[in-house]
């Protein structure tokens, strides 16, 4: 075991000794729901910080880019789905962690709520959907959806709720109260006309590494059996990952015609295969990567099809980067999408409305 892996290993036993000793903080309710049109005009972007969003290239973002542009504009939710055995949490928080040092707004990331990193694919799908449409109606950003191991299982999951293959309809969930709403329709921040949330809401970018296998036996995703590799109209851009040889997610021989992804409609949809050398259970430990001077400037330099040299890396980085580089890549090029979409839509608006009930502006 490497001497990381064996460091993690013993912080994952010892957090089962303080299990329990930490208690949910107090959050300010949000304010009342968006009227028609408020999401645009409240937007908080100043002028000359939107020219340099539109100005961004999203398949090229560079370090320079997020510090200078991205670091001092909204972001969409990431929405990270850990795995299911206790506490493996620990890895997907390492991933949160890895996104907020490379410059994603650790708060954008974190929970509401709970101020914790992921979420467990135990929790409710339908209650994952409704907060995805929550965010959506509040922000005008699409939240994104990364997935390790069963999380990968319940991010194909939810990505079904709201494609309706789930159930009918979907009620929105305040993630800040904690509670669903009656309702199950959103107020479209850019059509400004209610919409349902089944068929009618999209997540921008969603991924899954390590997504199958076993844990399809356990009783809370055998819904799921048969399901997993067709992924609905429910996301732009998917990225499922396998690992080379994986006993967990059953893909020893690489991903096989049953198990590779694969749209049912309109999405985009990447399969990527990662060398034998990668671990099931650590592909997410990233966190690390994000302070070294030579990984960091290759994971900014990365894009997919890049054939990009691992060699001169590390022996820990190399077993890590290739999976953060691309996630990486993916969260950049959807945040820059998302906002130059906000942006178009503010200046869409008819001359004088774009600042209407707008606060302090930021550059």
């Amino acid at each position: 075991m490497k001497p990381s892996h064996a460091c993690l290993s013993v912080l994952l036993v010892g957090v089962l000794l303080l299990a329990g000793c930490a208690t949910p903080p107090v959050v300010e309710a949000p304010t009342d729901r968006p009227a028609a049109g408020s999401v645009l005009r409240s937007s908080k972007i100043d002028p000359a910080l939107e020219q340099r969003i539109l100005a961004l290239d999203p398949e090229h973002v560079t370090d320079a880019d997020v510090r200078l542009t991205l670091a001092h504009a909204p972001a969409p939710r990431i929405v990270l789905l850990h795995g299911g055995i206790y506490p493996v949490h620990l890895l997907m928080e390492s991933t949160g962690k890895f996104l907020a040092r490379m410059g994603y707004p650790e708060k954008d990331i974190r929970d509401p709520y709970s101020r914790e990193w992921s979420y467990s694919p135990y929790d409710e799908s339908a209650k994952i959907a409704g907060m995805i449409a929550w965010e959506y109606e509040h922000s005008g950003l699409r939240p994104m959806l990364i997935g390790h191991s069963q999380g990968g299982i319940q991010a194909v999951k939810i990505l079904r709720e709201l494609d309706g293959q789930m159930s009918a309809s979907i009620s929105v969930y305040d993630p800040v109260r904690q509670e669903f709403e009656a309702r199950d329709s959103i107020l479209d921040p850019y059509v400004g006309r209610r919409i349902p949330i089944v068929k009618g809401v999209k997540v921008s970018y969603a991924s899954v590494v390590g997504a199958g296998g076993a844990a399809l036996l356990l009783p809370n995703q055998w819904n799921m059996i048969g399901h997993l590799s067709a992924i609905p109209n429910s996301v732009e851009d998917f990225t499922g990952f396998f690992v080379t040889a994986d006993p967990v997610a059953w893909t020893l021989a690489g991903p096989t015609a049953e198990t590779t992804y694969r749209h049912n409609g309109s999405a985009t949809v990447r399969n990527v295969t990662l060398p034998i050398s990668y671990s099931h259970v650590f592909v997410p430990a990233v966190a690390d990567l994000a302070d070294d001077a030579a990984t960091r400037e290759w994971l900014n330099a990365y894009y997919p099809g890049s054939n990009a040299d691992t060699s001169r890396l590390s022996l820990e980085a190399q077993s890590h980067v290739l999976w953060a580089g691309d996630v990486w890549y993916e969260v950049k090029k959807h945040w820059v999408l998302e906002l130059q979409r906000l942006v178009r839509a503010r200046e869409a608006l008819p001359e004088g409305v774009q600042d209407a009930g707008a606060g302090s502006p930021i550059s």
